[in-house]
């Protein structure tokens, strides 16, 4: 008797703390001494972005938006495809026949080179404190082996190896020559030259793929390197952080130059293409195990000391609108900052607008670009994540947890972002209406040692009710087509960074909730 009695208090009070998650409330503990050891952090997430093709670099909208990012980020490079597209202009054999009632020493400018739009493509960067990271590709259409072999963009870029070699030997030294003579060597020398883009995917029309790839390397890195060996060169830019391995072995086989080893990926590639396996890797974790794997490969190779560069990477390559546009990007990307530190030199973002016509020409400023800025120069919640994080330190501070970093300034402020991760809401690339649960809050109590117990703090905030326009557009019935100044100036308003919250340590601490998806920065002073 005394036996059930006993088991059936223990089954109600188990009954009764089920129904009450207190444990699930308890704030997890962020413990900081602003005097602890550092590591340096230097702010490798935002010294480059990409961005749409070269061509676009001389629009209005593209540099309006690359001054804005570049306020919040200071961002050093911008790295974008397409400076040998025909549009550009800048290889045309023909260029002496096109006025035929003209001998060809009184055509203007007469000679297979123009640099005119190139001039003024690189021009517009450096007036705006930006330098190029110069992708070189694709092949100009008159000098292709197959000028019908493009790859699908919108506008059709020709992926074909050239039909001899000695053409595009030729035209890389020119252009590496005008650029030094335009810039001088001691700026161009800063610059990075990155051959092609993703040639294991279809931008690549050699067969076999690699190998023919690493034909087209061998010959652009000499070529560069005779006109100066002050450039520096690399590769093999590929997706899926494939092939670094196999590059750097080929170019000590060789004895190609290199000077950087580059790849991408997206976290939404699949560990059967990345590692070749048939794991289900998350989203929140794909970006650092493949920094990681490379990063390995490299300590590994011939040249263990090789910078790395990730030239793309982004939460998905898929145009999810769940994902890019919303406010998801925060925990990502703060999560993605946390977990690659020490591991790659710089990782460059795709891209800081959605000036950007890849898919086609945009229709609507909410569709699952890549870009920080929407069209119409409305900002996304990645544009203020991004903005938030410019704001860390660059001494890094232990912590423990995984929702959390700690930085340390020069002038002894000290900043923290915490974040809520949570899985996209949304199903995949067609939007879907916000659910009715959305998870649960997460409660921090930061406590900061070493710093008066009652310091100033001031506090961002990045969530579905703070920097975030796509609650706005929502609002609006998610309108179709091209918008309205008011909608315009709505969205731009509702998507700017919510005031900075001003506070106080409380005892050398502080209590903070953060809904799902939201993100937070603490500058402590």
């Amino acid at each position: 008797m005394i036996r059930s009695r006993t088991l059936a208090l223990a089954a109600l009070s188990l009954a009764l703390f089920s129904s009450f998650p207190l444990a699930a409330q308890q704030p997890e503990q962020i413990r900081i001494d602003a005097g602890a050891p550092t590591t340096p952090f230097p702010h490798f997430w935002e010294q480059t972005f990409g961005s749409g093709r070269a061509i676009l670099s001389l629009r209005q909208s593209y540099r309006d938006d690359l001054r804005t990012v570049k306020n919040v980020t200071d961002f050093k490079s911008v790295r974008f495809h397409g400076i040998f597209l025909d549009e550009v202009g800048l290889y045309d054999p023909d260029a002496t026949t096109q006025n035929p009632g003209l001998p060809p020493e009184k055509v203007q400018g007469a000679g297979i080179y123009n640099f005119s739009y190139i001039d003024q493509i690189y021009d517009g960067l450096l007036a705006n404190g930006v330098r190029p990271f110069v992708e070189l590709s694709f092949m100009p259409r008159k000098m292709a082996a197959d000028p019908n072999q493009t790859q699908s963009f919108f506008y059709k870029p020709v992926v074909s190896p050239p039909k001899d070699y000695a053409l595009w030997d030729a035209m890389i030294a020119a252009f590496a020559q005008h650029l030094i003579d335009r810039y001088g060597i001691d700026e161009v020398a800063t610059w990075n030259f990155e051959v092609w883009n993703e040639p294991n995917l279809d931008f690549w029309g050699g067969r076999p793929n690699m190998p023919t790839y690493f034909e087209l390397y061998d010959h652009t890195a000499l070529a560069l390197k005779k006109v100066s060996q002050r450039i520096r060169v690399g590769g093999p830019s590929t997706a899926q952080a494939a092939y670094v391995a196999d590059f750097l072995q080929h170019c000590k086989d060789h004895n190609i130059p290199v000077d950087f080893a580059s790849t991408h990926v997206y976290a939404n590639d699949t560990a059967k293409d990345v590692f070749h396996t048939d794991e289900q890797i998350p989203r929140d974790v794909m970006v650092y195990r493949a920094v990681k794997k490379v990063h390995d490969e490299i300590a590994s190779s011939p040249y263990p000391k090789m910078p790395l560069l990730f030239s793309e990477y982004n939460a998905s390559y898929s145009n999810e609108p769940d994902v890019t546009d919303t406010t998801y990007m925060g925990p990502w990307l703060a999560n993605n900052i946390r977990q690659c530190d020490g591991l790659t030199e710089s990782m460059s973002y795709w891209s800081f607008s959605d000036v950007f016509e890849e898919q086609g020409v945009v229709r609507t400023p909410f569709y699952g670009g890549f870009g920080l800025i929407a069209a119409d120069s409305i900002p996304k919640p990645s544009f203020n994540a991004f903005a938030m994080l410019h704001r860390l330190g660059d001494h890094r501070i232990k912590l423990e947890n995984e929702d959390a970093l700690a930085t340390r300034s020069d002038d002894g402020a000290i900043e923290v972002a915490l974040w809520n991760y949570a899985p996209p809401f949304g199903t995949g690339a067609a939007y879907t209406p916000p659910p009715t649960s959305k998870g649960t809050d997460k409660k921090f109590q930061v406590t900061v040692a070493g710093v008066p117990s009652n310091a100033k703090v001031e506090l961002l905030r990045l969530d579905d009710d703070h920097g975030n326009a796509v609650k706005a557009f929502d609002t609006m019935g998610r309108p179709r087509g091209s918008l309205t100044q008011g909608q315009i100036k709505q969205l731009k308003a509702a998507g700017s960074m919510a005031p900075a919250e001003q506070l106080r340590l409380s005892g050398g601490h502080l209590q903070i909730t953060v809904p799902p998806h939201g993100l937070v920065l603490l500058v402590v002073k």
